[in-house]
């Protein structure tokens, strides 16, 4: 089979047209969009994390048999970089990454695009009104759909100070950068019944949270959270279907996400 007449079937995403779903996505027809940011050294965790990524080399070149071989052990925690928040992270008893299904990670998306306003002010918050707009001009956001909030903050990563507002090591206090507001992500989550919410900043709460609101509304509803996304601005608002497959760690808060968006080609 030719790679660029493959065909991929999204049976399992039910928040797709029931037509979408039974003709599969045509890779030949779509962009593929890498919306991750590599893992390396250079990668930003929450400043109080104990730790970072490490890759460690365990083997690089020749063996003895006379064939080159490669191999590394990593070590990250579970928030870090392009990754995942499991519905546990801030909600007892809810799912944990092993357990968010299928349909929350592959689904349509849609992106609300506050890049403007969050360069007039980096502590903004997606409202109420944000998302109404919004529908006013792309239509009312389904059920089952991935949202993407573009702040163009991405384009700061990985300076740590640009990207959180603060670089003190062990200090969490000082972070500023714009995210989602409660009243937004309650019409979302609880009105629209979104499957994920996803941002290219550091958290779904905006980083002078002391209460992160937004994190216990979509845990406790079971949405997960995708976060330090990149290249949203290769998205449209409407269209794009969105891969968002974390490690899947059994019992985890969270974990590394690898997501890529399908634009169809115009």
């Amino acid at each position: 089979m030719r790679p660029r007449t493959l065909v991929l079937t999204l049976a399992l995403v039910t928040g797709l047209p029931a037509a979408s779903r039974a003709a599969g996505i045509d890779l030949s027809a779509h962009r593929l969009v890498d919306l991750t940011h590599p893992f390396d050294e250079r990668t930003l965790y929450w400043p109080t994390s104990p730790s970072t990524f490490k890759l460690e080399r365990l083997s690089y070149g020749a063996t003895a048999g006379g064939w080159f071989y490669a191999a590394n052990a990593l070590c990250a925690p579970e928030h870090g970089g392009t990754h995942l928040d499991a519905p546990i992270h801030f909600a007892e008893g809810r799912r944990t990454t092993d357990q968010v299904p299928l349909e929350q990670l592959v689904a349509p998306a849609v992106v609300i695009d506050v890049a403007v306003k969050a360069a007039a002010d980096r502590d903004y918050r997606l409202t109420r009104q944000d998302v109404l707009d919004f529908e006013r001009r792309h239509g009312r956001i389904a059920a089952g759909t991935i949202v993407l909030l573009r702040t163009g903050w991405s384009r700061f990563w990985p300076d740590r100070k640009a990207y959180l507002g603060d670089d003190t090591p062990n200090d969490a206090s000082k972070l500023s950068f714009p995210s989602y507001g409660e009243d937004a992500a309650r019409i979302l989550v609880e009105d629209r019944r979104v499957a994920a919410l996803g941002v290219d900043v550091a958290s779904i709460d905006y980083g002078r949270s002391k209460d992160f609101l937004v994190h216990r509304v979509a845990a406790a509803a079971n949405v997960p959270g995708f976060e330090n996304l990149a290249g949203l601005e290769a998205l449209p608002p409407r269209g794009a279907t969105v891969i968002a497959l974390p490690m899947k760690i059994a019992g985890g808060s969270g974990g590394p996400l690898r997501a890529v968006a399908l634009v169809p080609k115009r």
